[in-house]
């Protein structure tokens, strides 16, 4: 029989929640996202995606920095790693349960505090949920942009896959990682046939916006980002971008709200879902609090593979490869690593790939110094 598309499903519906988060309060926030993913259960709907750091909201409207007055900056950095959440927590169980009693799985994004003990630094986090309530695994943004690097330490490969689920093979990236060409052709060549991509807000390159409306016709580079990664995975992308309000800040932040160093005019949303020929099934919506719903029928990826197949008939392996680094990003460079040429014998003579093996050495070199 053959493989099957969207786990032989054919159709998967999907959900994009376009909501504010309730700003710096992690306990509020995650019971909004529950009863937010309640009610995209009550619509059937098989995956329930969340915007970029919904918990406790996108820190970086706010750019402080070495510059700030120190009472407004440290304080405003210490209620963001009280507000993170590590994975897995009681933040991760309460989800869990809202996905296990809506049916669903979730793709959250999160402020995640290092799990290592006496770390306090912070990540940008996807974690994934599946429909039984369990965390499926996590990735952390590889490399925060410009001034997120003032509140985010990097990602590594560990945490670059896809998840084998019920409904497909299911990964995601967040915001400037869909410019990382190495990074997006990863997860295509994992197969990816559902694509969670989370951004902050909405805005022009070069500029901060409010009047985003604009920004779907070519104005923000996220648009044709996803919609390339869209065509050249073959997958659907689910599209959820940040949403706040003035209204949305609680009275704590009212004196950070009114710095010059805090914009979140831009935070307008424009959530939506693509298709794998790169179509809108959903166009972007704007300033408003919603989820956006699609089904996705697998002929639709089946099509778009008969024209374009990444990772088949339009692929060359004999000319390009790719080689992803799994390791920690704490972990030092495995010097100890045999010679490519030495690699590339014993790959051939037990015909596999020579990634397969390196990661093989890497986990035998990890293991024997632990």
């Amino acid at each position: 029989m053959a493989r099957q598309v969207l786990g032989g499903r054919d159709s998967v519906k999907v959900a994009a929640v376009q909501a504010a988060p309730v700003f710096m309060d992690t306990q509020a926030t995650v019971e909004k996202a529950c009863r937010l993913i309640k009610q995209a259960g009550t619509e059937h709907a098989d995956l329930v995606a969340f915007s970029e750091t919904f918990i406790p909201g996108y820190p970086c409207y706010y750019t402080g920095g070495f510059d700030s007055p120190a009472p407004e900056w440290l304080d405003y950095n210490i209620a963001l790693q009280d507000n993170a959440i590590v994975i897995p927590g009681d933040e991760t169980v309460a989800l869990g349960e809202a996905a296990r009693q809506a049916g669903c799985y979730v793709v959250m994004g999160c402020n995640e505090l290092d799990e290592r003990r006496g770390s306090r630094t912070l990540y940008n986090t996807l974690v994934f949920l599946g429909r039984d309530g369990s965390v499926l695994g996590k990735h952390r943004k590889l490399m925060p942009t410009y001034t997120e690097r003032t509140y985010w330490g990097c990602g590594d490969g560990t945490d670059l896959r896809v998840f084998d689920t019920e409904i497909g093979s299911l990964g995601g990236l967040i915001c400037w990682e869909h410019h990382m060409i190495l990074a997006r052709a990863a997860m295509i060549e994992l197969g990816e046939e559902i694509h969670v991509a989370v951004w902050p807000g909405t805005w022009r390159v070069g500029a901060r916006m409010a009047e985003a409306e604009t920004a779907a016709a070519g104005g923000c580079d996220l648009h044709p980002a996803i919609r390339e990664h869209a065509f050249e995975a073959g997958a659907f992308v689910i599209s959820v971008s940040g949403l706040m309000r003035e209204q949305d800040v609680p009275r704590r932040w009212e004196h950070i709200q009114s710095s010059p160093r805090m914009n979140f005019a831009w935070a307008v949303g424009g959530s939506t879902i693509v298709s794998p020929m790169s179509q809108y099934l959903v166009e972007p919506v704007f300033n408003e609090e919603t989820i956006i719903y699609a089904e996705c029928p697998a002929t639709m990826i089946k099509a778009a593979k008969v024209l374009f197949d990444s990772i088949g008939h339009y692929s060359r392996p004999d000319v390009l490869r790719l080689h992803v680094r799994r390791e920690r990003a704490a972990e030092p460079a495995l010097s100890t690593m045999p010679p490519r040429d030495l690699l590339r014998r014993i790959a051939d003579t037990y015909e596999i790939s020579e990634e397969t093996l390196a990661a093989i050495v890497a986990e035998l070199q990890k293991a024997s110094r632990g």
